[in-house]
């Protein structure tokens, strides 16, 4: 039986394979990585991760800061162990882990939704190219138990290459650090002022300036609300939804919490499809995004030199099964 016979609006399920689980990356091949590499000129490399304890004070309760402690045997914990010739020492450590803290891919099993996918008149929960949650994307009988994304888990995308042309649009540059929805009018406005030039196979990130008022709040090690702070792209756009269909990126990335603008999400009456841009890059198109990453820096530097392209190498987790991953970019220009 096939696992879909309904497609979604706007979707290109089954376009690149029938059983494909990397979608929009598929873009990513061998000529387009040859010709991110020309980017570099500088040698130059940018690390584009916060700590992985940042935001210390948590955006969602379900998202806590890694807790790392000591390895354990019988004999304790692993920490300044002492050989038995007694003269040296060793350490070893474990973490618990939420995936989607900090500096973050989604992988395309983090949203799905419901959709007649057997085009029999009901709708069933299933994920990027007819995926099915509970078989595919399987979760626990209540609160805790063993969850695992048998299919579109992040290390489909770890051993995709994610190494290739990252371009930047510098959002705070454009319309400064308060919150705004941004249309596709907007991001070409501001794409045309910095002279952005987007290719097919590239990857988009976007500077809000978020980060710094992170890392600001972390110095002040106060609680101030910034869930709606600077730009985020506007999912009520259905022309921005069309631009971002017709670019043939394969993954958007900001240094804010979701990417897109979540004042509709937090509304008394959010809409029907609740995160737009999720919806169209992880469900129906196969787009990758990451979020919290560290932009500052790179941002000023290319701002300074009038550059907006560099190599972007961005691996996940190998962690078969997981719905995200913490990630260290390093953008090389």
């Amino acid at each position: 039986m096939p696992r879909w016979v309904n497609r979604p609006e706007g979707s290109n399920w089954g376009d690149f394979a029938e059983d494909d689980q990397i979608g929009r990356m598929n873009l990513l091949t061998p000529e387009r990585r040859r010709a991110a590499m020309a980017e570099v000129q500088d040698g130059i490399a940018f690390t584009l991760s916060l700590p992985l304890n940042v935001p210390s004070i948590p955006f969602a309760p379900f998202r806590q800061p890694p807790q790392l402690s000591a390895a354990c045997d019988e004999e304790g914990g692993m920490f300044n162990r002492l050989d038995p010739d007694g003269q040296e020492t060793t350490c070893d450590d474990r973490v618990l882990l939420y995936t989607q803290h900090s500096t973050q891919w989604d992988a395309l099993s983090h949203r799905g939704r419901a959709f007649d996918a057997d085009g029999d008149g009901v709708a069933e929960l299933v994920y990027y190219n007819g995926f099915r949650a509970g078989d595919d994307v399987s979760g626990p009988v209540g609160q805790t138990g063993a969850t695992c994304a048998h299919a579109l888990g992040i290390e489909t995308l770890a051993t995709a290459g994610v190494q290739g042309r990252g371009v930047m649009v510098n959002l705070k540059a454009a319309y400064g650090i308060e919150s705004r929805a941004v249309t596709r009018d907007d991001l070409l406005r501001a794409m045309d002022a910095q002279r952005v030039e987007l290719r097919p196979g590239d990857f988009l990130l976007l500077y809000t300036g978020f980060d710094r008022l992170v890392l600001d709040r972390e110095a002040r090690g106060d609680d101030t609300p910034l869930t709606l702070a600077g730009c985020a792209l506007d999912g009520s756009d259905e022309s921005l939804l069309q631009w971002i269909t017709d670019s043939d990126i394969v993954a958007i990335c900001s240094d804010n919490v979701a990417i897109e603008a979540l004042g509709a999400i937090l509304s008394p009456e959010p809409p029907p499809i609740r995160l737009p841009i999720h919806d169209l890059c992880l469900f129906r198109q196969g787009i990758f995004l990451g979020e919290l990453w560290y932009l500052e820096e790179l941002a000023a530097w290319l701002g300074e030199r009038q550059r907006h392209a560099f190599l972007l190498t961005a691996p996940p987790l190998r962690l078969p099964g997981s719905v995200g991953s913490p990630v260290t970019p390093v953008a090389t220009v």
